[in-house]
C-alpha cells in the first residue's frame, strides 16, 4: 500500500487522513464541484475532481473514482461511510481494477450489507432475531398478508442502505401501504434499491451495538458495546459506550453473537452488529405462536435466553436482544469505542488490509472510563435540515478527555446535497457522570453561527434527568423532546442581553453620554422585545424593560447585564437577522426597531406555504381547487438524503400550486397559495 484515495468528504475523509499521514501513508482526496474548497481537498497530499454536485454524479460515480485512483497513482482505496460504503459492487470494482479495497471482502457486504440476508445468516448461527417477513415478494398484498400474520406494531425498513432511511413504524393496517411506499421511494433515492422488510416492532428498546475486527487470518474480536439510543428520524445524535443496561454477562453474551455472525460471513475488517435490546424482556403483545417451545440452539443460552426458531417468520422469541443489521464498514461513532480501548481503528483498518494479523486477542481488550460523542447537525431543534454558510466557528479548547472532528470552518457552506451532520464531538473521563458534564461543557464552548444547527438541543438532551440517569431508550426523544426544547427557552435577561450585543457590539461605543433615550425593539420567534436604552458613555448602558431598570456594559466582545458578565458573539444574516452567543445561550433576532407596526400583508403571508428550507421537490400531493384538512400530506420534499412530508397547517382550499415534482426547492419559495376564506 503506497498511496490510497479516499471515496468520500468531510470530518470522515479528514479523519482517515489524519491516520495515513501519521503512518507515512500519502492519500488522495476526491471532490464534487460543490466541495472544491474542502478542508479535506486541502489537507490530502492530492486531490482529483470528480465533478457534478449531486452524489449520484460525484462520490456515487464508480467510474470516476476508478478513473481518479488510476490518474493519481493511488493503489488503495478507503471508502469512509455513508456513500459506497457498504456497496459490494464498488468493492468488486476497486479489486477488479487491481486495488486494495479497505473494508470487507465483497461477499461478505452481500451476505450482511442487505438486512434480509443478514437475518438469514444470523438463524444459522443462533443469532435471535425479530419474527417479520424479509422475502423476495415485494408485492404491497404479500406485506399486507405477512403483516397480519407478524402482528402490529411493526416496522418497515429498506433492505439496503442504512441510516434510517426507508424507515417506518406502523401501528395499524390502515398505515401500512402509504409507509410501504414512502419507505421504497427513500430507500429507491438513497440507495437505489426499493426492497423492503417488515418485522415485529418493540415499543421501548435501546439501540445497542457491538465493534467486532475481523483479519484475514480467522482471528475475530469484539471491542465492546455502544449504546445509541437516544435518536431522531431513525438517525442517532448520541452514543456512549459503555451502555448503561448491559453487564458485564450480556456484553460477553452480544460479544459474542456478533462474532458468530462475523464469522459466518467470513468477514474481514471493521463492522457493527446492531442489536435491540428490549427493556421488556422478549414480552411481545402477542406471545409466540402456539405450541412453541424452547429447542435447539435457543437451550440454555445465558443471557440472551433464546427460543427455537419460528419457521414461519424467522423469529426467535423469548430473548433480551434481536439482531437489527450489520453495518459492514467503519460507523460514524467509532471514536467512541477508540477513546474507550485507546485504540485507532482506522490504523487497524489499514493494517488488516495488509494482510496483516489483529494486533490483539479477545484477552487483551479493555475498557477504560467512560466516552459519549453527540452529533452536531445543521438543522433546526424540529430536526429540519438547513443549508447554509459558516460565519462564526471557534471549537472548545481540546484535551485527551474530549475530541472533536469536523469540517466546520469560517465561511464553510454546507449545501442541500449531502448529510446534516457538521462533525462530532466526544468527551472521555473515568465516569459516566464526569463525561456528560465534559461534554456538556465542551457543547457550551463551541461557538457555531451562521445556519441553524442543534448544538443546544444536544446539551439540553445530555442534561436531561432521564439521560442522566441512564435511561434513555429508543422513543426517548418521542416523550421528552417538547421538554428538551422548553429547556431551550432563553431566560429575560439572556433576551436583553442579546438584543444589547445585537445592537451595540461591531459598532464603535460613544465616550459621551447621549441625552436622548433609544428605542429598541427586536424579535426572538414569536416574543417581541421592547427596550428604551440610554447610553451613558464609554460603553456603559441604563436599559429599561417594561417596569425593570437595567445597567449594563458592552464592548470588547462581551455583555454586562447587572454584573453578569459573558462574552457575545454577533453574526449578521443577509436577511437582517441576527444570531448571538450571549454565554450559552444562543438566540436569533429580528429587528423591527425601524419596522413600522403594521398588519397589512399578513393575510397574505397567512395564505402563502412556503419552503422552509433547500431541497428537491419529490411528491406533489395536490392541484388547484382541491379542499385539505389540516395535517393532509401536500409535498414531500428532499433534503440532506432525508424526505421530509409538509402537511396543511390549517383546513382550507388550495388556490395555486406554483412547483412542479423534481424541482429544487430554495428557502422561502411559495410552493402553494391557499384560498382566501369566505372569499
Amino acid at each position: 500500500m503506497k498511496r490510497m484515495l479516499i471515496a468520500n468528504r468531510g470530518e470522515i475523509a479528514r479523519r482517515i487522513i489524519r491516520t495515513a499521514h501519521r503512518l507515512g501513508l500519502p492519500t488522495v482526496a476526491v471532490y464534487s464541484d460543490a466541495d472544491c474548497g474542502a478542508q479535506h481537498v486541502r489537507e490530502a497530499t492530492t486531490a482529483v475532481a470528480l465533478g457534478g454536485t449531486a452524489s449520484a454524479d460525484s462520490y456515487l460515480r464508480v467510474d470516476k473514482l476508478i478513473a481518479a485512483a488510476r490518474a493519481s497513482g493511488a493503489d488503495a482505496l478507503h471508502p469512509g461511510y455513508g456513500f459506497l460504503s457498504e456497496n459490494a459492487d464498488f468493492a468488486q470494482a476497486v479489486i477488479d481494477a487491481g486495488l486494495t479495497w479497505v473494508g470487507p471482502p465483497p461477499t461478505a457486504i452481500r451476505a450482511l450489507g442487505s438486512k434480509s440476508a443478514a437475518k438469514a445468516l444470523a438463524i444459522k448461527q443462533g443469532v435471535p432475531v425479530l419474527p417479520g417477513y424479509f422475502g423476495a415478494d415485494q408485492s404491497d398484498a404479500t406485506f399486507a398478508a405477512e403483516a397480519q400474520r407478524i402482528g402490529y406494531p411493526l416496522m418497515v425498513k429498506a433492505v439496503a442502505g442504512g441510516g434510517g432511511r426507508g424507515m417506518r413504524l406502523v401501528h395499524s393496517a390502515d398505515q401500512l401501504l402509504p409507509a410501504l411506499h414512502s419507505a421504497r421511494s427513500e430507500a429507491l433515492a438513497g440507495f437505489g434499491h426499493g426492497d423492503l422488510l417488515i418485522e415485529r416492532a418493540l415499543l421501548n428498546p435501546r439501540h445497542v451495538e457491538v465493534q467486532v475486527f475481523a483479519d484475514a487470518h480467522g482471528h475475530c474480536i469484539h471491542l465492546g458495546e455502544r449504546d445509541c439510543s437516544v435518536q431522531r428520524r431513525h438517525q442517532k445524535i448520541i452514543e456512549e459506550s459503555p451502555s448503561p443496561a448491559v453487564s458485564p454477562a450480556l456484553r460477553a453474551e452480544l460479544g459474542r453473537c456478533a462474532v458468530a455472525l462475523a464469522q459466518g460471513a467470513g468477514y474481514v475488517g471493521a463492522g457493527t452488529v446492531e442489536f435491540l435490546l428490549d427493556e421488556g424482556h422478549g414480552r411481545f403483545a402477542a406471545g409466540p405462536p402456539q405450541g412453541e417451545t424452547a429447542h435447539g440452539p435457543g437451550e440454555d443460552r445465558g443471557p440472551s435466553r433464546s427460543w427455537g426458531n419460528d419457521p414461519r417468520s424467522g423469529g426467535v422469541w423469548g430473548s433480551r436482544f434481536f439482531l437489527m443489521e450489520m453495518n459492514t464498514r467503519l460507523q460514524v461513532e467509532h471514536p467512541v469505542t477508540e477513546m474507550l480501548t485507546g485504540l485507532d481503528l482506522v490504523e487497524w483498518q489499514l493494517r488488516i488490509a495488509r494482510g496483516e494479523a489483529l494486533p490483539w486477542t479477545q484477552d487483551q481488550v479493555r475498557l477504560h472510563g467512560h466516552a459519549i460523542e453527540v452529533r452536531l447537525c445543521a438543522e433546526d431543534e424540529h430536526f429540519t435540515p438547513h443549508a447554509g454558510r459558516v460565519q462564526c466557528f471557534s471549537e472548545p479548547p481540546l484535551h485527551a478527555g474530549l475530541r472533536f472532528d469536523h469540517a466546520l470552518e469560517n465561511g464553510a457552506v454546507v449545501t442541500p446535497h449531502y448529510d446534516a451532520m457538521l462533525g462530532k464531538l466526544i468527551a472521555h473521563a473515568p465516569t459516566r457522570d464526569e463525561a456528560i458534564d465534559r461534554l456538556t461543557q465542551a457543547l457550551n464552548d463551541t461557538v457555531l453561527l451562521g445556519l441553524p444547527n442543534n448544538r443546544a438541543f444536544l446539551a439540553a438532551c445530555l442534561r436531561h434527568p432521564v439521560f442522566r440517569a441512564g435511561d434513555a431508550t429508543i422513543p426517548f426523544l418521542m416523550g421528552h423532546a417538547d421538554a428538551v426544547r422548553a429547556a431551550l427557552a432563553p431566560s429575560r435577561e439572556a433576551l436583553v442581553a442579546a438584543a444589547l450585543a445585537a445592537s451595540y457590539l461591531g459598532h464603535e461605543a460613544g465616550t459621551l453620554p447621549s441625552p436622548f433615550p433609544r428605542p429598541l425593539r427586536w424579535r426572538h420567534g414569536e416574543q417581541a422585545l421592547d427596550l428604551v436604552v440610554r447610553e451613558k458613555g464609554h460603553g456603559a448602558l441604563e436599559v429599561t424593560v417594561g417596569a425593570d431598570t437595567h445597567d449594563a456594559m458592552v464592548g470588547a466582545g462581551v455583555v454586562t447585564l447587572d454584573g453578569v458578565a459573558r462574552r457575545a458573539t454577533v453574526s449578521r444574516q443577509t436577511d437582517g437577522r441576527c444570531e448571538v452567543r450571549w454565554g450559552a445561550d444562543q438566540l436569533t433576532l429580528d429587528d423591527l426597531s425601524h419596522t413600522a407596526p403594521a398588519s397589512a400583508g399578513g393575510g397574505v403571508a397567512a395564505r402563502e406555504l412556503r419552503a422552509m428550507f433547500n431541497g428537491k421537490l419529490v411528491a406533489l400531493s395536490v392541484q388547484p381547487g382541491q379542499r385539505v384538512a389540516r395535517g393532509q400530506v401536500l409535498l414531500t420534499i428532499e433534503s440532506m438524503k432525508i424526505e421530509h412530508q409538509i402537511s396543511a397547517p390549517r383546513d382550507a382550499t388550495v388556490s395555486g400550486v406554483t412547483v412542479v415534482a423534481g424541482q429544487q426547492l430554495m428557502p422561502g419559495q411559495v410552493l402553494l397559495v391557499f384560498a382566501e376564506e369566505g372569499a
